[in-house]
């Protein structure tokens, strides 16, 4: 595959998300055409503005968009971001009833004006919302996935940089299973920087023992639990991320990120959408990495696997 030129990124909903994201493809340059749509015409038209008002300072990218659907045409990723709002309190799996069914018209309709995009949901349960989204879109496996534990990836790193002193980038750690409560961090393939973080003792460092590791892992499980009490929703995290990932697929940058696509007998896991290590490029998944799991990590992974496939089977997907 190629970088691709001219590049138009469309993202469905104008909400908090949508616009978080929005923002921060114009901010980074993800693509040359960023294109918001949303039923609600005023919201969407007034956003748009806004944006567009900025982007005197943001580079070449340009912003559009609109109530109707046909703002979606031609792109080459589709983010889908529109959906009931999760509530404080509210797991990410009670949103799964309200969001199939918003999923099985919109999918046909975004398909129908972007038939060749990369299409990537945002909207929980991501995981489930994926296996929805294949069945509605009609398109290829390879072409539909979520976000996953991106963004999750990203709380862990920042953590454990907040806690060792190193930089976030210099931490080499992921989550995987579910975006959502059963997920779990691969702690056997974490590093910091060289060093695996069971090791990690420099002179004068204390390591990170299995307690505090395993407080750590709470704490990215509950994250968006408590900002969303605190103030309603998360989207500024989960706008870069988004982002982030949009420019992996527009660049064709064959990036390893943890976004959640349909498996294949991963570690014993099929027919559901998890998170794992995959390679993501122009064609969208370009190959899920086998990766070596502990026995632990495989009965968490599994675990993981079945609480996404309750979900699938009680909402008629599977």
């Amino acid at each position: 595959m190629a970088v691709i030129e001219n590049s138009k990124l469309a993202i469905v909903g104008a909400g908090a998300v949508g616009t978080s994201l929005a923002f921060s493809a114009l901010l980074r340059g993800s693509a040359r055409e960023v294109a918001l749509y949303d039923i609600r015409t005023d919201k969407v038209e007034a956003e748009v503005l806004d944006l567009a008002h900025g982007t005197a300072f943001t580079g070449a990218s340009r912003i559009t968009g609109g109530s109707d659907i046909g703002v979606v045409h031609g792109a080459n990723v589709v983010v889908v971001t529109a959906g009931a709002k999760q509530e404080p309190g509210q797991s990410r799996l009670d949103l799964a009833g309200a969001n199939v069914a918003i999923l099985r018209d919109l999918m046909p309709a975004l398909v129908e004006q972007a038939p060749d995009a990369i299409y990537m949901l945002v909207t929980n349960p991501c995981d489930v919302l994926t296996v929805a989204a294949h069945r509605f879109g009609g398109l290829p496996a390879n072409r539909v996935f979520s976000s996953g534990t991106v963004l999750d990836s990203s709380r862990l790193k920042w953590l454990l940089a907040e806690r060792v002193g190193v930089a976030p980038s210099s931490v080499h750690a992921m989550m995987v299973g579910e975006h959502g409560d059963s997920e779990f961090p691969l702690w056997s393939q974490a590093r910091i920087g060289p060093i695996p973080i069971r090791d990690w003792a420099p002179a004068g460092r204390r390591a990170l023992d299995g307690a505090e590791l395993d407080r750590i892992a709470d704490d990215v499980v509950h994250a968006a639990y408590k900002v969303i009490a605190g103030k309603g929703a998360t989207n500024y995290a989960i706008g870069v991320s988004g982002a982030r990932i949009v420019e992996a697929i527009l660049r064709d940058e064959h990036a390893i990120l943890p976004v959640s696509s349909i498996l294949t007998d991963y570690h014993g896991v099929s027919g559901v959408a998890l998170s794992v290590p995959t390679i993501v490029d122009s064609s969208g998944i370009a190959e899920v990495l086998p990766l070596p799991f502990s026995d632990e990590e495989t009965a968490r992974f599994q675990a993981s696997a079945e609480v996404v496939a309750t979900s699938i089977q009680t909402l008629g997907l599977d």
